[in-house]
């Protein structure tokens, strides 16, 4: 077998015992169900998203994560701001996304990160396969903003958006 075909399954059967062995705090007694629940989380794990379909580019992970932090700081502050102040009404609406990445898992991966960032929620996609955001404030920029998020995104996994 060839060492670059083996090491995806090695790399994550050790990632699903090792989260086998944190769940069960180390239990010797649970080791042998982890070493099987490993195994059949890899297998699925390679069926659903074989090797080789996306890489991982650390740096740009580590930018994405402390650009995802600082933007859940401030969108988290002006959502409280906008719901605790009578002043600032909320422009609730949706916003039509054309989202660059091709569906399946990469797109999935996106409108999850979305979802997390206060104040934008995913709601589904339009006949032409563009994104519907829940916004609270449609007046704001949102699709301009998704689009440098998504350019980050696509850095991250190394993945060209389609265009949209």
């Amino acid at each position: 077998m060839n060492q670059a075909l083996s090491r995806p399954p090695v790399v994550r059967a050790l990632g699903f015992l090792v989260l086998w062995v944190i769940l069960t705090a180390g239990s010797r007694a649970d080791l042998g169900a982890g070493a099987v629940a490993a195994l059949a989380a890899t297998w699925a794990s390679l069926r659903l998203l074989p090797p080789d379909t996306s890489r991982v580019r650390p740096v740009a992970l580590i930018r994405l994560a402390l650009r995802f932090l600082r933007q859940s700081v401030v969108a988290g502050i002006d959502v409280a701001r906008r719901a605790l102040d009578p002043r600032l009404p909320l422009h609730l609406g949706f916003v039509v996304y054309p989202v660059g990445l091709p569906s399946g898992p990469a797109r999935n991966m996106f409108t999850t990160l979305m979802s997390l960032l206060p104040g934008t929620v995913p709601t589904g996609s339009d006949e032409r396969g563009e994104l519907l955001i829940h916004c609270l404030d449609a007046e704001q920029p949102v699709a301009a903003q998704l689009t440098v998020e998504e350019e980050v995104f696509a850095r991250v996994i190394a993945e060209a958006r389609t265009g949209g």
